[in-house]
This record gives C-alpha cells, structure tokens and sequence, in this order.
C-alpha cells in the first residue's frame, strides 16, 4: 500500500485555495495548483490527484513540495529558470570594454553596437548590455574649449566676484551682440500641430537680410537693454553704450562685462568711457563666453523666439525680437550664478591634467 503524504491547511489557507479555485478569472495554472493543495490536505494519494488534475506525478509531487516550502504565495508565481543563453564571461566584457575605450574600427572614427558585435563574436544585445552597464556611450561626443588666456584666473574671479558680490551702489550688466541673425523665410508653408503629429516645418529658406541684436542683461532684476542695428562695429557699440547710459540711473556706477572682441577696445571707445567714468569695463577671458551670463538670454531668444520664426523681411524680424524684449521685461526673472571661482578653477586644472595625461 502506497504511503499517502498528507498536508497540513489552515483554515485561512484553505479558504483562499477554495476561492480561487471557484473564482473564474483565476489563471488555470493556479487553479490546478490549488487543487493539488486541496486533494493533498485530504489524504489522497499523488497517482490519483494527477489523475484528477491531469497532471504527471512528478508535477504533483513539486507543487507539493513548493506549498510545504513557500506557502500558498508560492503557488502564485512560477519559479526562476536559469537562462537559456550562457552568460558572458568575464573576460569577454572586459574585452569589449577595452576594444571600446583604446581601439577603433578599422573603417570608422567609433564603434557601433554592431560593428563592435561583429568583432567580439557576440550579440548586438550583449554589446548593448555591457556598453549600458559601464556607461559607455560611442556614438555620443561633447564639445569643449579649454581657454588659453594667461590671466584666465585673474578674470574669472573678477567676473564671478560682480556676480556673487556685486558692489554698492552699482549695476552689473552683461553685453555682448547676437551678430548676423538671419531673417528666414520657409520656401514652403508648415503644416500646424495636431494630435498624433508634430508641426513640420521645411529644411531650405529663403534669406531676406541679417541684423545684430546689442543686449546688456542686468543682472540684479533680469531686465534687458536692447536694441537691432545692421552692423556691429565700434560706431554701432558706441551707440549702445549711449542707449546704456540713457536707461540707466545716473546715480549708479556700471560694471559692464564683456568679451574681447575688437570693438569693445577701440580707441573711439576708450575716448568715451574716460568721459564717463561711471562705465567700468570687465572682460572675461578668450574663448570663455559662457562666463557672460547674457548668452544664457540669448540662447533663450533663439529658442522662443528666432529658430522657428518666418520673417519675410529685416524690419518683421526686427520687430519680432523688440517684440519680445518687451514682453519679457514686462515680467524679468533674473539669471542666477551659482559656482564659486574657485570651483570653476578647479574643474579647468582638472581638465588640463586630463588633456595632458592624453599627449
């Protein structure tokens, strides 16, 4: 006679086995598992509960066994299989990541995922999975300028020192040009957004004339000076720091700061500003324009307001910037620096020590 392995429910389990075997959106796979449970509770032997569940005597006896090891959870949930595809080696990730880092392809300036499958001998998936898990990203590149001024230091900190303590009784502006923005016109109408589809716009233009935006962003309330001239020479600059002294209190001191472009410098200029000693200009170091905060307006401007503009002339495209220098003084949210100069020092000594290790 065969031994009959009975199980132990309690009354809660039992309960929950029976509503799920009555409930009609239980899985079948959990149904017959529950009943498995059930039929064991109430001594019947494994040969006649496969029988009755249509089930093998092995799968009987494993379900069994999982109730008894994991509860009634464990009848819920199927268990994890190892996978079928072998994982890879150590060796093997190790091998792409080099190949990754210090190798390219022999027709190509950057490995693909599948370039770089081919040549592992594995699949574009496992490329994928170990370039994810190491952070590798080839087909990305990011620019940048390390500057080469030998007073880069000294002009860092006086520019981050007006904007982190900007002194008494003064206005700190930033100026700059936005030289040479274009009035474009599409060769052909875009059709409007709607549901499911974005705006389309087409990639040729017709050209219609450029215009130079002079802005001088005031960095205490976020309020902008501006105005569109044709050119940008020392005449067109002298102008606007004409403008500059118009719109601004006489009873203020003014910290410009500004590039090095030629202009800034001119004699003519010099001329001027020793008549307006008020005017005290700060340049920032060469090839550092992200130091003046006015290029934080201007990419602003270009973004809102110019890529996706038609302008059939110079005077519509004009309009449209002057347009929105008005609103956006109507309500003028400041821009406000956060690194120290000693942070920016910093990360560019580390940069150097980073293109020096490479040469």
């Amino acid at each position: 006679m065969r031994k009959i392995e009975r199980i132990l429910i309690g009354p809660a389990d039992r309960e929950r086995l029976e509503r799920l075997v009555r409930d009609r959106n239980t899985p079948q796979k959990v149904v017959w598992r529950a009943q498995i449970v059930l039929s064991a509770s109430e001594g019947i032997t494994a040969e006649a509960i496969a029988a009755a569940v249509g089930k093998s005597l092995l799968t009987v006896r494993r379900w069994r066994q999982r109730y008894a090891t994991k509860g009634l959870d464990g009848l819920l949930k199927d268990a994890t299989r190892p996978s079928r595809v072998k994982p890879l080696s150590p060796e093997t990730v190790k091998r792409v990541v080099h190949m990754t880092l210090h190798e390219k392809p022999p027709n190509a300036t950057h490995w693909s995922g599948r370039t770089m499958a081919a040549a592992a001998g594995i699949s574009l998936t496992s490329v994928q999975r170990i370039w994810r898990a190491h952070g590798l990203k080839p087909h990305l590149v990011k620019t940048f300028k390390v500057s080469r001024d030998k007073n880069f230091s000294t002009k860092v900190e006086d520019v981050v020192g007006l904007y982190l303590n900007p002194p008494d009784k003064a206005l700190v502006l930033c100026v700059d040009e936005k030289s040479q923005i274009q009035a474009l016109d599409r060769t052909q109408p875009g059709l409007p957004m709607k549901k499911g589809r974005a705006g389309t716009m087409t990639h040729d233009y017709k050209r219609n004339g450029t215009t130079t935006l002079f802005a001088a962003l005031n960095m205490l309330d976020g309020s902008v000076i501006g105005t569109c001239m044709p050119r940008h020479r020392h005449s067109e600059f002298l102008r606007f720091l004409k403008l500059i002294d118009q719109k601004t209190s006489a009873a203020f001191d003014l910290h410009l700061i500004l590039d090095n472009y030629a202009t800034h410098k001119t004699p003519a200029v010099q001329r001027w500003l020793k008549r307006h000693p008020r005017f005290h200009l700060h340049f920032t170091p060469t090839s550092a324009s992200w130091l003046n905060m006015v290029e934080r307006f201007f990419a602003e401007i270009t973004r809102k307001r110019i890529r996706r503009g038609v302008f059939k002339s110079v005077p519509e495209l004009k309009a449209a910037i002057m347009e929105y220098l008005e609103n956006h003084n109507d309500d003028p949210k400041p821009f406000v620096w956060t690194k120290s100069a000693n942070q920016i020092l910093e990360k560019v000594a580390r940069a150097k020590q980073a293109l020096e290790s490479q040469h």
